[in-house]
């Protein structure tokens, strides 16, 4: 589906371009066009390439997902690949969509494959930003750009607090469970995903900063510096929150260690018990058998002392084993 956002008065390219909905919004001033690309079919997309003379490479990389944020430099038009962050409440995932923008001179267009609501807000801010700076590309990119790096610090929040809270899980007085194991993993693999889409787009955005795009003009410049300082701020905090996540997962495995300790511990009290009343129960099973023989001939066998002399030893043997056990600790 195409839509028509922002349209000039006299752009000579209006009357060919399909109109849907009643979102088309005219500006005043020079000519310029923006028009927003959700799930293009082929023939939109060839129809689009057509029109403003795009590079097979660019109409080929549209086509495609999953690409690494970066802009590339055409002989009359640019291409980028940006990326929308989401958080997603239901399982506390992380939900990216990528952009793909082409602008030139008098054309804007954005092209996606998921919804991307900040789309819909910017041709309200494009109009209040236009009016304190001037109309023009450079003010739209910057627009978008900033919309969606302004949601960038939303779902940094969200991320933080649900660090806070694995972390007070952790720490709870009935130690850890195996599913805060598995959600600091999770947590920390989106994490690794997230650096990973937006870092590359301080790369795109130091680019625009330079005044490498002759398109953006230098009164704009200025505004792209402080979006590269934003993307700086999200990697930066995006780095923080990962040694956070590690202080929690080592806190984790310290719970689960000191868990396994005191239970070894406690292992290892009941086996010393076990083996200081195995050795009295034996050292007086020893007596016993030695006295239980049926043989004429035994020493004190026809001794009328003989049973209760037994029993002394036993009981002696036995205290005497219980208070060194006792004096070892293992009672």
């Amino acid at each position: 589906m195409i839509r028509t956002m922002i349209c000039s008065n006299n752009h000579p390219l209006r009357p060919k371009l399909p109109q849907n909905g009643d979102e088309t919004m005219w500006v005043d001033g020079e000519d310029l066009v923006w028009l927003d690309l959700f799930a293009p079919t082929p023939e939109e997309l060839q129809h689009i390439a057509a029109s403003f003379h795009l590079h097979t490479l660019v109409v080929d990389d549209i086509s495609k997902r999953q690409h690494r944020p970066k802009i590339e430099i055409y002989e009359d038009h640019y291409f980028m690949v940006f990326y929308d962050i989401d958080y997603v409440e239901d399982g506390d995932l992380l939900d990216e969509h990528q952009l793909s923008i082409v602008l030139g001179k008098g054309f804007f267009l954005t092209i996606h494959y998921d919804p991307i609501e900040e789309i819909s807000q910017v041709a309200a801010r494009f109009r209040r930003n236009a009016k304190e700076i001037e109309r023009g590309i450079g003010v739209l990119l910057y627009s978008l750009l900033d919309t969606i790096i302004d949601h960038y610090f939303p779902v940094l929040d969200r991320i933080g607090d649900r660090i806070d809270q694995l972390e007070t899980q952790v720490l709870a007085p009935d130690g850890a469970h195996s599913n805060d194991m598995q959600d600091i993993f999770s947590l920390k693999r989106e994490l690794v995903h997230l650096r990973r889409q937006i870092a590359p787009q301080r790369d795109a955005l130091a680019i625009l900063a330079r005044r490498e795009l002759p398109i953006i003009s230098e009164t704009t410049v200025i505004y792209f510096q402080d979006l590269y300082e934003h993307v700086l701020r999200v990697t930066d905090t995006i780095d923080v929150d990962r040694d956070l996540l590690s202080g929690v997962l080592d806190a984790y495995l310290s719970a689960n260690s000191n868990s396994l300790a005191v239970a070894a511990n406690n292992l290892n009290n009941v086996m010393k018990r076990l083996t200081a009343f195995s050795i009295i129960l034996m050292s007086v099973t020893l007596i016993a058998g030695i006295y239980g023989m049926n043989f004429d001939g035994m020493p004190e066998l026809h001794w009328k002392l003989g049973y209760p002399f037994a029993l002394g030893m036993m009981v002696i043997i036995a205290g005497v084993l219980a208070a060194i056990f006792k004096r070892l600790d293992w009672f």
